[in-house]
């Protein structure tokens, strides 16, 4: 009885609202035109678990602004009112139904041929060889799985370029172990695993997942596509363009230190090079005197021995002795004393050309200059755009230099030296030719006077002292050809340094003018820095900052007023039989009758 009376409760409530019901259902016959203020649609689409692609819908969002009849576009194959029950009518991709104020929902079953805008991938290798993914399941070992995303050329490649991926894998903490990525964000989802990869807009993707598997299964992979449209601001560049400005004035030092050391070194070459052409005269010179050394001592060991023995002759045989040759004895004194003022001359002029030579070594030696390069000056150089092969040189030759100067400062004083003892020789050199010129003139007074008794006797004597005199005069002269000798043969290896110290100048001169034109390039290409980082940096900006992208819809080109369009991708999972379940569609929402339904259908 209690089921009866119910029962004619709900017929008599039909009966009341019928009327107003059969309004509610019953085509709009309005003429009268719709207008909304904008439309969002999201597109679902499913994949195989290899990524080729299922069946794609979209739900369509209208904000409707004025009810009445409204006009949309879109490739589709059937239709389903999300909203109410009234009818929508699909004509040549022009859809119109009647709408109310307010949110209005559809979805639009695309048509077969409908691709998406990028073109997804999806490899498996198990223990290193590729498998299907149907044969994965409940399969152990080292698992890798691959995605690669593309843009998809029969596509408007707006999206490509102005959407961001967001690609997730879940993976069951139970079944996956040592887990890698290269490129994902790996994050606990309660008991399980996430792999989150992006892509960025018109970059393509090479996406990776490896770990070890126990009883493989795998959720759906979820890839979401989304506008990057969040704008980019500049980061503060004070600071770094401080360090850069900083940076350029260091390298500018750097290059104006090196110039000047070009101009030093050029100096110091040029210097060189006629030291070397000085020193080349004083070793000729030298050796000339060297020579002549040995043919004067063997001159004087003659007059020395003739001496003795005309010493002794008088004093043995006074009453035999022929005394016509003695006469030609002034006259080989004086020759002999002549070579010796010729000798003293040529030194004179020889310390005259080493001074010349010295001065001028002494002068490039001190323009090397006395700059220390620190190990960060070294560091910084090498840090720079400057050509290494050309660094180790001028490092090298940086080196060498400062060795040079340094030897020559421990030596200096012995280079001083070889003007006073060039002198000295010449002083010495002129005093023994006047002693024997003085000889000389004794010796031929002495002949004259040969009418006079006393005049043999006092002959003998004047030779007997002569012959004495003339043997402490021969052991200077032997000396001082050994001091000449000496000096010529040190002076040749002197002579071979200053060569070599040419030839490394030489060396260093080029590779200090390279150096320097490099350290003038990378000072050129560091001045302007700065402004260089900032055109870089609003460059890089410019490419991701997508705030001023305006969407399209993805359905039709004559939509208008589209908010925004999302993609929701996913691909089938891979599970046992038992535990496969179906994907999840979105809810219809449900009208008078299906709620009147739902009513009778309770017991």
């Amino acid at each position: 009885m209690m089921r009866k009376k119910q029962l004619l409760l709900v017929v008599l409530s039909i009966m009341v609202l019928l009327p107003s019901f059969l309004v509610d259902a019953a085509p709009n016959t309005s003429s009268e035109k719709g207008e909304f203020a904008s439309k969002d649609e999201v597109v679902y689409a499913t994949l195989q678990s290899n990524g080729k692609l299922d069946k794609v819908y979209v739900v369509n969002m209208l904000d409707v602004t004025k009810p009445g009849t409204i006009i949309d576009y879109g490739k589709y194959s059937s239709l389903k009112n999300l909203t109410d029950l009234m009818e929508m009518e699909l004509v040549d991709d022009t859809i119109r139904f009647d709408a109310p104020k307010g949110k209005f929902y559809y979805q639009g079953n695309m048509e077969q041929n409908t691709v998406l805008p990028w073109d997804i991938t999806i490899s498996y290798l198990l223990d290193g060889k590729e498998i299907n993914p149907d044969e994965l399941v409940g399969k152990n070992g080292y698992i890798q799985i691959n995605i690669q995303t593309a843009a998809n050329e029969n596509v408007d490649s707006i999206f490509f370029e102005n959407y961001l991926l967001q690609i997730s894998l879940t993976l069951d903490h139970d079944k996956y172990n040592n887990i890698k990525t290269s490129d994902g964000m790996v994050a606990n989802v309660g008991r399980n695993k996430q792999i989150t990869f992006t892509v960025m807009p018109e970059k393509e993707g090479e996406l990776n997942v490896e770990a070890d598997v126990v009883d493989f299964e795998l959720e759906g992979i979820q890839i979401a596509a989304v506008p990057s449209s969040m704008s980019i601001e500049a980061p503060d560049m004070d600071e770094m363009t401080g360090d850069m400005n900083s940076l350029s004035d260091a390298i500018k030092e750097i290059n104006n230190g090196v110039g000047e050391l070009k101009n030093g070194v050029s100096k110091l070459n040029e210097g060189v090079k006629k030291l070397g052409a000085g020193s080349q005269q004083y070793k000729n010179g030298m050796s000339s005197i060297n020579k002549a050394s040995t043919d004067l001592v063997h001159a004087s060991v003659s007059i020395d021995k003739a001496l003795e023995k005309i010493s002794d002759s008088l004093s043995e045989n006074a009453d035999e002795m022929d005394l016509s040759e003695l006469k030609n004895l002034p006259e080989g004194l004086s020759q002999i004393a002549n070579g010796l003022h010729g000798t003293a001359n040529g030194l004179s002029i020889l310390r005259e050309n080493y001074l010349i030579a010295y001065q001028t070594f002494d002068g490039a030696m001190n323009a090397i200059p006395n700059h220390h390069l620190s190990q960060e000056e070294i560091d910084l150089l090498y840090a720079s755009a400057a050509d290494t092969g050309v660094l180790d040189k001028l490092i090298e030759t940086y080196t060498a230099a400062r060795t040079a100067k340094g030897t020559y400062s421990a030596v200096k004083e012995g280079f001083d030296a070889v003007d006073g003892t060039l002198m000295e020789i010449s002083v010495s050199i002129k005093e023994m030719g006047n002693t024997l010129s003085s000889i000389s003139l004794g010796l031929s007074s002495s002949l004259e006077g040969m009418d006079d008794p006393n005049s043999f006797e006092q002959l003998q004597q004047g030779l007997s002292t002569l012959s004495y005199s003339y043997k402490e005069f021969h052991s200077g002269l032997v000396n001082y050809t050994k001091g000449v000798g000496q000096l010529s043969h040190s002076y040749n290896n002197l002579h071979l340094g200053i060569v070599e110290l040419s030839g490394g100048t030489e060396n260093l001169d080029g590779g200090v003018r390279e150096l320097h034109k490099g350290t003038n390039e990378l000072y050129k290409s560091t001045s302007d820095l700065p402004n260089q980082v900032q055109e870089e940096l609003d460059k890089l900006i410019a490419e991701y900052d997508k705030s001023d992208f305006e969407a399209v819809s993805f359905v039709s080109s004559n939509n208008e007023k589209i908010n925004s369009v999302q993609f929701v991708i996913k691909t089938e999972s891979i599970k046992k039989e038992e535990q496969k379940t179906n994907e999840k569609q979105v809810e219809e929402v449900k009208g008078f009758w299906a709620r009147l339904l739902d009513l009778f259908s309770k017991k």
